[in-house]
């Protein structure tokens, strides 16, 4: 098949040109970045399991009833998603304290929140992704007040059942990011959730241990990168039986 046109490449993923209008094609790569692409390097199979951890999350979140952009998975490495117009914000669950908000409060890295946290980060690289309120969000024009309550309620229910999945698998969801976009069929617009849900974005520690099974491996040099992500989808129960190889597909579209 003839290679189809490249819409857009970023940090850990690639996005073709769909087969059908309204449609694209989601490469995931193994390119690992760190720091806002301060700390790049390569994490073995990363893609492989990244497209299989997040067809397995974005279904199980749309059997919930939550809408997502998601399709369907291609082959090992590309999913079929619908095209949505991306909402510059990034939407971060915390469950338990860790990482930058440890940092900027000071507080123990583990230590439990009064309750679930939800904070908006402005995507923008070059300004290292910062911190912003609701008042930014909307006097900004990114979100409409009436957008952002319906990001707000999505992400709890969101919240709500990956905690109890990851739970039931022997893993903490300390926090996580989001991201959602407008998808318009029609005249009618919806807000849905978009990007991957994988331990690229989430931090995932072993619920007896505390072991760190997501990116913090990688950003904190602390080894076996390739082994918590395999670790992550052997609990889910989706790591291929032939390990985190590529391997031929039903269709590749790139």
């Amino acid at each position: 098949m003839a290679r189809r046109r490249q819409i857009y490449e970023g940090k850990a993923k690639v996005l073709f040109e769909g087969p059908e209008p309204g449609t694209l094609v989601q490469y995931f790569k193994d390119d690992a970045t760190a720091f806002n692409n301060k700390k790049k390097g390569t994490i073995t199979g990363k893609g492989v399991l990244n497209n299989r951890i997040s067809e397995f999350l974005m279904m199980r979140l749309g059997e919930m009833g939550i809408p997502t952009h998601f399709i369907r998975r291609l082959n090992m490495r590309e999913q079929l998603i619908r095209q949505v117009e991306i909402i510059p914000v990034e939407v971060v669950v915390r469950n338990v304290a860790a990482g930058s908000l440890s940092q900027r409060l000071g507080l123990p890295e583990g230590s439990a929140l009064p309750r679930s946290i939800v904070e908006y980060c402005y995507k923008n690289d070059d300004l290292d992704d910062p911190l912003v309120a609701e008042e930014h969000v909307t006097a900004f024009g990114w979100a409409t007040p009436q957008e952002l309550d319906e990001i707000l309620s999505l992400a709890l229910r969101i919240n709500d059942y990956l905690s109890g999945l990851f739970y039931a698998t022997g893993l903490r969801l300390i926090d996580y990011k989001l991201e959602f976009g407008r998808l318009w069929e029609n005249d009618q617009m919806r807000i849905v959730l978009a990007d991957e849900i994988s331990p690229d974005s989430c931090r995932l520690w072993d619920v007896k241990t505390n072991e760190k099974l997501d990116k913090d491996r990688f950003r904190r040099d602390l080894g076996s990168v390739e082994e918590a992500y395999q670790e992550v989808a052997r609990r889910l129960g989706i790591l291929p039986e032939s390990g985190p190889t590529d391997a031929p597909g039903t269709e590749t579209l790139q």
